[in-house]
């Protein structure tokens, strides 16, 4: 097997501590144009693109604002401006465990960290200074970046242009949604890894496309042959 040159990892939920912060932003912004999703529908579209995940929201409730793109553009910055907020200045945020400590073991094995997320560049920069993390990645992508987010493979094929990474086959993907597994698959990774302690649980991963499944970030060092 081809070693393992770049792990592509998902941030809230993934590598960012999240006791579904982002679904209730997600959902309090959605109240504030008249439109009442519950947290399970906040889930469901959890790992897409922030505009995406709003515009399918405004379908499934027969909202005909959905075709209106300045609408979805206006409702997408308020979302925006509230989660930069929350990650500002809540005492709430916080890595992962052990996700620092697993960044610097990829590092020193010289394997390549790279972020990507659902979220736009102003968000993820929030987090990733929040977090102290600027020293500990080699690269990130936000889905306002690409043509596609997921489950498109554009991120990863992005963090691997910005890595000097050739071959999907020396890529793994880490992430907590069904988006992230199939992002992985589409790209082609080596290793397709969900994590069961984010938005989806163990058995909705397991029905969908992966190669393993983890609970600890720490589970992933031996699958990608790091002792």
């Amino acid at each position: 097997m081809e070693p393992i040159e770049l792990v592509v990892f998902d941030m809230a939920g993934t590598t960012v501590y999240d006791d579904r912060f982002v679904h209730k932003v997600l959902q309090n912004t959605m109240s504030r144009y008249d439109v009442m999703i519950s947290l399970d529908e906040a889930n469901r579209v959890m790992g897409i693109p922030k505009p995406v995940a709003i515009k399918q929201l405004l379908q499934w409730h027969n909202d005909g604002r959905f075709e209106n793109e300045e609408v979805i553009n206006e409702m997408h910055h308020t979302f925006v401006e509230a989660m930069v907020e929350f990650y500002l200045e809540s005492e709430d945020v916080k890595e992962k465990e052990g996700a620092s400590g697993v960044f610097e073991e990829l590092r020193k094995n010289k394997v390549k960290v790279a972020l990507d997320t659902g979220f736009d560049r102003k968000t993820a920069d929030t987090i990733i200074k929040r977090l102290g993390w600027m020293e500990l990645i080699d690269t990130s992508v936000t889905s306002d970046e690409v043509d596609h987010g997921r489950p498109h493979p554009d991120m990863i094929f992005r963090a691997m242009e910005n890595s000097g990474i050739n071959s999907a086959s020396n890529v793994a993907k880490v992430g907590d949604t069904k988006s992230d597994m199939d992002q992985g698959r589409n790209a082609g990774c080596a290793f397709v890894v969900g994590v069961t302690t984010g938005a989806y649980d163990r058995s909705v991963l397991a029905s969908g496309y992966h190669t393993h499944l983890i609970d600890d970030l720490y589970e992933l060092l031996p699958i990608i042959g790091l002792n």
